[in-house]
């Protein structure tokens, strides 16, 4: 039995006693808290919907709580039930119901952890969209390790997700790009607004190989030169660092084709056609402070041209028109103006405003015995994400950008992560999948198999406790996927791997050499085998490997 199993039971007993004493079983909210509580004396699992409820259905809440424990108490699933102070409830499971779960997880394999929590959702997952005028730096890799695993993360609750990178390739940014590249090309200083590093002068020198007569034409000529094959080498380049990164993107989509389209043409009509757009002086502005923006925006400039948010509210459009449900945008700190903005040109456009969801990460600092990591030499001004992968390879780089939240700044100390100790959090969660993976060799060779296993003998302390953190990951996933935090898959690995290493600690869980197999080992076996299979699912869930030896 899972907490959510649990919590289940205990609405549908709440309501029911309730209606018995015919109190307004109204009041019960749908989903009941179940916590496990600090002193593990008290039970396996607590919960408080008695305080929650009670004077809302007029009644006290040690009264409830004692007539929900009678009533739970005929369920043989539950042991024990205590009610404490001003009407908490402490239940402690049967051993059997919560052995089950040993082998419920076993049947589910891979799949254990998902559930249908947003079948139905088709969710478009931008982020990355770093523009193609460098590497991809520290922050934009980030992005591609929680981007990545937010959409497993959603998949695994039932979302159909695309995963998307939009990329400026019609502003001034590329125009910089190109003109350094020309600049680099004929031996010319940096241009002072340019783009400097070594990859620089790489991309200029691959393009003049490829096409002698680059630098020859009009400056207006080359410089179109540089910039159309600058810009598909540079982003050939952040592809193939993000696909070995373990990051791959279903669309790849150009702002520019919003104006070659006449998308942009096309969502401007329509909010002059429902007015929400109005000219003044000669511009053209979105009525954005009626959508919860801090001030209207200029879309259409006074001499003609689209500012930077006609390609936004065109895209967004475009989001919901390809048939998406919601619109996720995962951006950096210097976006935070974009949230409302957004929402704004989505409602402003007839879309419902709450279908748009902007991720705010903070930045990304490399530090080593306290000291920060000086820049890349390659990229000139920043650290890149094959600088980060170099440093401490793909698995550590995506589990310590995951781990954290992206609300807040994340120091990255390469002297723990490159540490091949239990300090070093991914090593000590991959090196519990190893050790599971060694205990199934050696049970392979001594004839031990999870087949015919009696889960209802697992009695022992560190037994219940490993099956009770077993029974969170559903719960912990859906909550990842609700709030957008896959850091909560990382931190619940490492809770799961600390008690797997005291389960293997206090019990024995192979016979020794010359022993009988006994029933207690094969059900310990099996606890085991479920404990590497969670392990496994929520290393996945991450991106992160699952090595079976280090």
């Amino acid at each position: 039995m899972t907490p959510a199993d649990l919590a289940t039971t205990i609405h549908e007993a709440t309501v029911k006693v309730l209606s018995d004493h015919n109190l307004d079983a109204s009041v019960v909210p749908d989903v009941v808290t179940v916590e496990r509580p600090r002193n593990p004396e008290h039970g396996d699992y607590a919960t408080n919907i008695a305080l929650q409820v009670a004077k809302k259905a007029g009644t006290n809440p040690r009264e409830l709580a004692q007539w929900l424990a009678d009533a739970l108490l005929e369920n043989p699933a539950i042991a024990d039930a205590d009610v404490a102070g001003p009407g908490f409830l402490n239940l402690r499971l049967a051993t059997g119901a919560q052995g089950q779960l040993v082998a419920d997880i076993l049947a589910a394999g891979d799949t254990f952890g998902n559930s249908t929590l947003l079948d139905g959702q088709r969710i478009n997952l931008e982020f990355v969209s770093a523009n193609p005028t460098g590497p991809i730096h520290l922050g934009g890799t980030r992005w591609a390790a929680v981007g990545d695993s937010l959409g497993r993360v959603l998949e695994a609750s039932g979302a159909e997700v695309t995963r998307e990178y939009y990329f400026n390739d019609h502003g001034g940014q590329i125009d910089r790009f190109a003109r350094s590249l020309v600049a680099a090309a004929k031996g010319e200083p940096t241009p002072e607004d340019g783009y400097g590093g070594s990859y620089i002068n790489d991309i200029a020198n691959d393009i003049v190989a490829q096409q002698p007569n680059a630098l020859e034409g009009s400056p207006e000529e080359v410089q179109e030169t540089f910039r159309a094959a600058g810009v598909e080498m540079m982003f050939a380049q952040i592809k193939e660092s993000l696909h070995e990164f373990g990051v791959d993107f279903d669309v790849f989509f150009h702002e520019n084709s919003l104006f070659e389209s006449r998308a942009v043409d096309k969502a401007i009509a329509t909010l002059k056609d429902n007015g929400n757009l109005y000219e003044n002086e000669g511009a053209w502005w979105l009525r954005s402070s009626q959508f919860g923006d801090d001030k209207d925006r200029v879309v259409l400039k006074s001499d003609g041209d689209a500012a930077y948010i006609a390609g936004d509210i065109a895209y967004v459009a475009d989001k919901f028109d390809r048939g998406h449900t919601l619109a996720i945008y995962m951006l950096g700190a210097d976006h935070h103006g974009y949230i409302a903005r957004l929402r704004a040109a989505a409602q402003a456009l007839g879309y419902d405003p709450e279908a748009v969801e902007v991720l705010i990460g903070q930045m990304v600092n490399l530090v080593r015995d306290g000291q920060p990591v000086k820049m890349s030499k390659r990229a000139g001004t920043i650290i890149t994400l094959n600088d980060l992968v170099d440093a401490i390879g793909v698995d550590g780089a995506r589990y310590s950008l995951v781990r954290s939240s992206v609300d807040s700044t994340l120091d990255i100390d390469l002297g723990l992560w490159t540490k091949q100790s239990s300090d070093n959090p991914v090593y000590y969660v991959q090196y519990g999948h190893a050790r599971l993976c060694s205990i199934a060799r050696k049970a392979k060779e001594a004839g031990v198999t999870v087949d015919g296993a009696d889960v209802a003998l697992l009695e022992h302390g560190k037994e219940g406790d490993l099956i009770r953190t077993l029974g969170e990951f559903p719960e912990v996933v859906s909550t990842a996927a609700q709030l957008r935090e896959p850091h909560r898959i990382a931190r619940y690995a490492e809770e799961l791997a600390s008690s797997f290493h005291k389960f293997y600690d206090a019990c024995q869980i192979l016979p020794k050499p010359g022993e009988e197999i006994a029933p207690l080992h094969t059900a310990r076996f099996a606890l085991a085998m479920a404990a590497r299979q969670v392990l496994a699912n929520a290393l996945g869930m991450i991106g992160v490997s699952a090595p079976e030896r280090m």
